[in-house]
């Protein structure tokens, strides 16, 4: 097993971006479309690299999904780009007829996602996304936990055929992920092996969850830790096979607990393997203006809150 040492700091809109324009030079069918956010998105470099394969479709975001369609008809690959509040709530009619229902091969990349957006308030903090797009039958939902995850899972949507839900974010954060890992869509990564308990984290929560391990470690707890990066296809394998061992578990996401990971993986396990689980995600409330870190730990989403839930999640065995 590999160590999972911070690198550097990065944005993972940053990954998204340098991967976009890694496959513009490798797949002429690739195209992007972006609304009004081209920085923000990280585009810029494709924008200037293949003019001719970007549009700029202005603050249309329903009129981008209906294109982005379109396209896909003339064998071509879109990738839209737009924060993942306006790419999922405010287009979900156009994404759900024109795309997730028609079967389109539309890859919506979503940045600014999740309270760690920070400051710019509950208007703009999506919790709930991941609950709208897993829910459309076909939709492939992934959220990487860093930079490199998120360049190797932009990538990966590419040869992936149908309709995928990519979620990623604003600030800079650890980047551990070595770069020339794997990255397969629909398969979990064993970050740490444990007995005692398993953590499920998905997105910036995968960092606070191996920092929680630590902890977790010096009280004499083995916490093992998975990287849940895709949410759907879930891996459910991997999921038995450590409630199997440990018995009880913790699930970590930066989103609302209801139609989020948690409530995914609380679904398997009440058909298969019934097991003491606690919850580590936002509990029915928006969003509010502050820093990433100050709101990790003011809605309960921060490592000494992965720490706790492990603690009670052992305690009900």
């Amino acid at each position: 097993m590999r160590d999972f040492d911070i690198i550097n700091y990065k944005d993972t809109r940053s990954g998204f971006g340098e991967a976009l324009l890694e496959l513009g030079k490798t797949n002429p069918k690739i195209v992007a479309l972006c609304a009004d956010l081209t920085g923000s998105l990280k585009m810029n470099a494709f924008a200037d690299a293949f003019p001719d394969r970007f549009f700029q479709v202005g603050i249309a975001e329903a009129n981008m999904m209906g294109i982005a369609a379109g396209l896909t008809i003339g064998g071509f690959i879109p990738f839209t780009g737009t924060f993942a509040n306006f790419s999922t709530a405010r287009v979900y009619d156009q994404i759900r007829q024109s795309i997730a229902y028609s079967e389109k091969n539309v890859k919506i990349c979503a940045s600014h996602a999740g309270i760690t957006l920070g400051e710019d308030g509950a208007t703009h903090q999506t919790l709930e996304d991941i609950g709208m797009m897993k829910m459309l039958p076909g939709m492939t939902v992934i959220n990487p936990c860093d930079f490199n995850q998120t360049r190797q899972a932009t990538v990966a949507i590419a040869d992936h055929k149908g309709p995928v839900y990519l979620r990623f974010g604003r600030p800079k954060v650890p980047n551990f992920i070595p770069g020339d890992g794997e990255f397969t869509i629909g398969k979990a990564i064993l970050m740490r092996e444990g007995s005692d308990v398993s953590i499920f984290a998905t997105g910036h929560l995968v960092w606070h969850a191996l920092e929680a391990q630590k902890i977790l470690k010096q009280k004499g707890i083995s916490a093992e830790v998975i990287n849940i990066h895709t949410i759907k296809p879930l891996d459910k394998e991997a999921i038995l096979k450590s409630v199997r061992k440990t018995g009880c578990l913790v699930s970590a996401e930066e989103h609302e607990k209801n139609g989020g990971l948690g409530d995914s993986i609380a679904q398997l396990l009440a058909q298969k393997l019934p097991a003491p689980m606690e919850f580590i995600a936002v509990n029915d409330r928006f969003g509010q203006s502050g820093k990433p870190e100050e709101l990790l730990s003011f809605y309960g989403l921060d490592t000494p809150s992965i720490v706790a839930a492990a603690e009670r999640a052992m305690s009900r065995k």
